[in-house]
């Protein structure tokens, strides 16, 4: 039944372009609109970034999460996302984030913590294909025993599901604490060295480049889904939509210090 869930689509692949953060999160509220109405397949995106960047939780405060003089002396831009969730600093080359978007009858029936794992059975399955002992820890969590390895949060909105997944390729846990209000804890040795237990980096668990990671991962998700995976990309039409998003929404004060 599950099988039969996923290969009853025919999928696209977007291998994202490099672009600043507030276009990435336009195109994620473009692209769940256009799959909700019919406009476009089922959807896996890769992100790539010009620039580090906060992801801000729909529901966060910024204040509460965010050092604004840590995040102008590191060039970070903060970006409130759609969904939920807690706020994650994010440098370019050091993660890999993807986003499904996806029909709401692919998950009819499950509640959103039984949809988690289901979106992201493919992930751990490739993880473990490259000799990573992950697994999905409630609620939203992708873990393994070195720690963390990632993190995805949900929208549920205009007939689609929007599901996206950050996974650490690798860390700089001293400029994360001077960004991120993680617990107010003092940047010192001691608080960079309990913030890098908590997580484990793909690079730490192999030596493999991030984009051999990507490639695993669109050849399990390929076959996860029957190998109905067709690649495309934005469209001009969805660009135009996202940028007038970034111009109204994503890249404003008032959208994103919305919860000061």
């Amino acid at each position: 039944m599950t099988e039969k869930r996923w290969s009853g689509y025919r999928w696209r692949l977007i291998r994202g372009e490099p672009v600043a953060p507030p276009v990435n999160h336009a195109l994620d509220e473009v692209l769940v609109r256009r799959v909700g109405a019919g406009e476009r397949p089922p959807t896996l995106r890769f992100w790539e970034r010009l620039s580090p960047e906060v992801a801000l939780g729909r529901f966060q405060s910024l204040g509460n999460e965010v050092d604004p003089e840590g995040a102008r002396r590191h060039g970070v831009t903060v970006v409130r996302r759609m969904t939920g969730g807690g706020a994650m600093f994010i440098e370019p080359r050091n993660v890999i984030t993807y986003s499904l978007y996806v029909p709401a009858e692919l998950v009819a029936g499950m509640s959103a913590a039984e949809s988690y794992p289901f979106l992201d059975a493919w992930v751990v399955e490739a993880l473990r294909s490259l000799g990573i002992e992950s697994h999905h820890e409630p609620i939203n969590d992708i873990s393994s025993p070195e720690g963390k390895i990632g993190g995805s949060a949900q929208a549920r909105a205009f007939g689609a599901v929007l599901h996206h997944t950050t996974l650490a390729y690798e860390m700089d846990a001293a400029k994360m604490l001077e960004v991120l209000r993680i617990g107010q804890e003092k940047i010192s040795d001691k608080a960079v060295k309990s913030a890098e237990r908590r997580v484990g980096p793909l690079r730490r668990q192999t030596r493999l480049p991030r984009e051999e990671i990507v490639e695993r991962m669109v050849s399990v998700f390929s076959r996860h889904v029957g190998g109905a995976l067709q690649e495309d990309a934005v469209s001009p039409q969805e660009a135009g939509e996202a940028e007038e998003l970034v111009r109204a929404k994503y890249g404003t004060r008032r959208w994103n210090a919305l919860i000061p």
